[in-house]
């Protein structure tokens, strides 16, 4: 660990309690609800209420950045599959830009465009450059194993999937099966009181 990652660490700890009394506080929603991949659930944890929370947004760069730090994972660019993964990259990006590193963000669409440049991830380049492919949240993996094909077919190297909170319900797996690349995350179903 450096020096200036191992000064950072208070700072980190405080701002990951922080953010875990924000997603408690104003994300988890309660009741039945059918998610982004079909699966019913008793509660929903709403994550854009915190990454685009004027508070929040910010906490979610840190304590990202420190959760890919802490991982040893390369990281050159951020980004996922818009819409739920855009905050988080940019978040990633303005808290490495506040600790002096220069890290990009980056936006994967779910098909590639048919006019314009025909790109389907939007934002610098990040052909040649180590990625890691963000989310907000992960239920099957499905969106994030679509970034991760969207990156890899514009010439990314994927280092990691990285989500803010783990459902605990096989994504973690998925991905690191079929991208072959580790899944973190920075909180799990259970920090949130949640069975």
């Amino acid at each position: 660990m450096t020096a200036s990652l191992d000064s950072a660490l208070p700072d980190l700890a405080a701002a990951r309690a922080r953010l875990l009394e924000l997603i408690k506080e104003l994300a988890v929603v309660h009741g039945r609800v059918t998610l982004s991949s079909g699966k019913e659930a008793d509660y929903y944890v709403d994550l854009r209420r915190i990454t685009l929370h004027h508070e929040a947004s910010q906490l979610v760069g840190q304590v990202m950045l420190g959760l890919i730090d802490r991982a040893g994972v390369p990281v050159e660019a951020a980004g996922g599959l818009t819409m739920g993964a855009d905050p988080v990259g940019t978040g990633i990006m303005h808290a490495a830009r506040e600790s002096g590193r220069d890290v990009d963000a980056f936006v994967v669409r779910k098909v590639q465009k048919s006019y314009g440049m025909g790109r389907q991830v939007e934002g610098p380049s990040v052909e040649g450059r180590r990625v890691v492919v963000v989310e907000d949240t992960s239920t099957t993996g499905g969106s994030a194993l679509t970034a991760v094909e969207g990156v890899r077919n514009a010439g990314a190297e994927v280092t990691a999937v990285a989500v803010i909170v783990d459902r605990g319900t096989g994504a973690k797996e998925r991905i690191e099966a079929e991208a072959g690349v580790p899944y973190l995350y920075a909180f799990s179903k259970d920090e949130l009181g949640l069975d």
